[in-house]
């Protein structure tokens, strides 16, 4: 019977960029070119990344079940109170196999997800940003107002280029709020 060695502090070494083999095949390669998680622990998220973990694992589940969730809403068209009690096996099927396909592995594979898709919303704001600000100067030349200083518009592309905060860490070049002046800068 072989000892068990305690995990170590870094975790299982799952994620964080260590591989038990020296060979790689196609899923390691794969896993690879996403953008791995921070670490197995689960960072601090706020409430709206939580959220959108959320939305991608519950649409994950819903995903296999379709033929089970079709199947207790065709039973229950038309009904309204008598759809509990006539799609009673329906919706025991579709429950058991939605419980069965929510697992914790599951929420770990939506937040592997999220974590991937990071890049993807960055590129997103970006250009929602940029589109917005394209519209805002065509507006104001096409009513004739003056143009948004300089500093104004610096503001706002320095806020779009920053990184989307995850884990609650505070980024690097912030200033204390002791060393600010009457105006919040330095």
């Amino acid at each position: 019977m072989a000892v068990q060695q305690p995990p170590t502090e870094g975790g299982s070494g799952i994620g964080n960029g260590t591989t038990s083999s020296s060979t790689s095949t196609g899923a390691d390669q794969q896993q690879d070119d996403r953008l791995r998680m921070p670490s197995r622990n689960p960072l601090p998220l706020s409430a709206t990344q939580e959220a959108q973990i959320r939305d991608i694992y519950y649409a994950r589940v819903r995903s296999y079940c379709t033929e089970e969730i079709k199947a207790f809403a065709e039973c229950a068209g038309g009904r309204t109170f008598s759809a509990p009690f006539a799609c009673r096996g329906p919706l025991r099927v579709m429950n058991g196999c939605m419980k069965g396909h929510a697992t914790p592995s599951e929420q770990d594979k939506a937040r592997e997800d999220w974590f991937a898709q990071r890049m993807e919303r960055q590129r997103e704001r970006e250009r929602k940003a940029r589109r917005k600000a394209e519209q805002e100067v065509f507006l104001r030349e096409w009513w004739g107002l003056p143009e948004k200083d300089r500093e104004a518009a610096q503001r706002e592309m320095d806020k779009l280029a920053q990184k989307e905060r995850i884990g609650g860490m505070a980024s690097a070049n912030r200033i204390p709020p002791g060393q600010r002046g009457r105006d919040g800068e330095r």
